[in-house]
């Protein structure tokens, strides 16, 4: 178990020759330390009792200061023990650090979109962050102001954002920075009330879907049982408990195209080495492997082949994958090996120029092909005459589609990645028709 002590930390005198006092946390040997932001003399402190001697002008009070720190560090540690949580000296510092204190929602969650983007995913630290601009709109709009200048005033500020984004002015790193020192909205202030105010205002000034609201409360809700755990939120104020907000995902349609407009789409001729030729060929290659995600086809290098079989690790989960190359996905490395420079080199030209050795700097470059696609995709359905919209994902809708139920569920599971079953019967369920339409027949035309 980790211990706490008060010591008087001596390295960081005042010019005055006063030092700091600390809470010392210790486990394993490693030991961490909370500053009170108070200073006496050396002389004042008695190192045994670990307690202000009565020589100090306000012992008594600075005394009474300590031992409540030091209660509040105790209490701290024995819910670490009793719910067996494995902490480091680092995350108990921190839990020790917010307890009882007036953490805000936007600091607890810059701290958890830090942690997000330091372990690489970015993605998730941006989205996080976007949804972080977004209640703080919330917060600062005026429900007197007339709705298309609130509207413009949030498009214009998210313009400026995305500009000095752009130019380099403004990081994620910067934009944590913001957020952590925001201490406008307290965890007791997200009650039922605000939580239905917030979704009507992404409803009517974001112009947000269904399911991008859902997606916000569920952060929302992630936050506040972080809170909770680290004992800055009480219990009691929890708005997403009993009757308060019940946070329900609805399930979409999911259209996938059919073999004949799959075929037109192979069929289509286009000038090669365009953008809009290898956006075809992206998305045919993640087709035939059963709708490898287009981030994942992207990063795809020449060592991924091996012996007529397809090697590589799924960014969002890690799962190792190994598959057959068919022949048409064959067809298209061929498109490309021209280019090929050595075993190492990406088989589609986008990652190309991206830093190696920058995780970000491949993510933004992904990313950017991957707007690019959806931009060349609409363009490939109009010249095909496909009235589906056409979109990265639809790859993977389009071959559960033309599989139906022809294919093991078991079978399938392996071939979508999925690491649950029921994930893939519920997936698949969005193209099986045939057993709904007979019946439908049989009433109408018996």
């Amino acid at each position: 178990m980790a211990s706490v002590k008060i010591i008087l930390w001596k390295h960081d005198k005042k010019k005055d020759g006063s030092c700091p006092l600390a809470l010392r946390i210790t486990k394993n040997r490693k030991p961490r330390y909370i500053f009170t932001g108070e200073y006496i003399f050396e002389k004042d402190w008695d190192t045994k009792a670990s307690k202000v001697k009565k020589s100090h002008p306000n012992s008594t009070r600075l005394n009474n200061l300590l031992l409540k720190k030091l209660s509040e560090a105790h209490a701290t540690l024995l819910e670490t023990e009793i719910r067996d949580e494995n902490l480091t000296t680092k995350q108990i510092q921190t839990k020790v650090k917010r307890k009882g204190s007036n953490v805000s929602f936007f600091q607890l969650a810059s701290d958890r979109i830090k942690d997000k983007y330091e372990k690489g995913t970015f993605s998730v630290a941006r989205a996080e962050l976007s949804i972080l601009h977004n209640i703080q709109e919330f917060l600062i709009y005026n429900p007197a102001d007339p709705k298309l200048l609130v509207i413009d005033k949030i498009r214009e500020r998210r313009k400026n954002r995305i500009s000095k984004a752009r130019k380099y002015q403004n990081s994620v790193t910067d934009e944590i920075r913001f957020f952590s020192k925001n201490k406008n909205l307290l965890f007791q202030d997200i009650n039922n009330s605000f939580i239905n105010k917030y979704k009507i205002f992404c409803s009517s000034y974001l112009e947000q879907k269904t399911r991008t609201i859902t997606n916000q409360l569920i952060f929302i809700r992630t936050l506040y049982n972080s809170a909770i755990k680290e004992g800055i939120a009480n219990k009691k104020d929890y708005p997403f408990a009993g009757e308060n907000e019940k946070i329900k995902i609805k399930s979409s349609n999911k259209i996938g195209l059919t073999k004949r407009e799959i075929e037109k789409i192979e069929n289509l001729q286009l000038e090669p080495n365009t953008p809009i030729w290898h956006t075809k060929n992206v998305f045919l290659f993640s087709y035939y492997f059963a709708g490898v995600r287009i981030s994942d086809v992207l990063e795809l290098k020449w060592f991924n082949f091996v012996d007529g079989r397809l090697y590589y690790e799924m960014n969002k989960n890690e799962k190792p994958v190994s598959l057959k190359i068919p022949e048409k996905a064959l067809g298209i490395l061929s498109l490309y090996a021209k280019s090929k420079e050595n075993n190492a080199d990406y088989v589609f030209p986008f990652l190309k120029k991206a830093d190696q050795n920058n995780k970000e700097d491949i993510f933004i470059k992904t990313r950017n092909a991957s707007k690019l696609f959806n931009k060349y995709l609409k363009r490939i359905a109009e010249k095909c005459n496909i009235e589906k919209n056409l979109s990265n994902h639809i790859a993977r809708h389009t071959f559960g589609n033309i599989a139906g139920d022809k294919i093991n569920p078991l079978m399938l599971q392996k071939l979508y990645r999925h690491s649950n079953l029921k994930t893939t019967i519920n997936y698949q369920a969005n193209f099986i028709h045939k057993e709904a339409d007979d019946a439908l027949d049989m009433v109408l035309n018996s």
